[in-house]
């Protein structure tokens, strides 16, 4: 499950860093990119959630965690 959330957020969202923690049903994601630095903490998370909707619909994520970030100094 790390491996498949890493790679459709990489897919997603350009020269992102991703570091996924799976826990049974329960995941925390950190992304780090450029691609967020004009964006509000809530479009952050939501492009985010983008890459991984229907896991969440389908049960196999029941919580998940988000931090996503722009690079320092950006």
């Amino acid at each position: 499950m790390q491996e498949e959330i890493t790679r459709r957020v990489q897919a997603a969202i350009d020269n992102a860093t991703v570091s996924v923690l799976v826990d049974g049903n329960r995941a925390m994601i950190e992304v780090v990119s450029p691609v967020f630095a004009d964006l509000s903490r809530v479009k952050k998370q939501q492009a985010v959630y983008a890459c991984i909707e229907d896991l969440i619909a389908a049960g196999d994520l029941h919580a998940v965690t988000i931090k996503a970030e722009a690079p320092a100094g950006l």
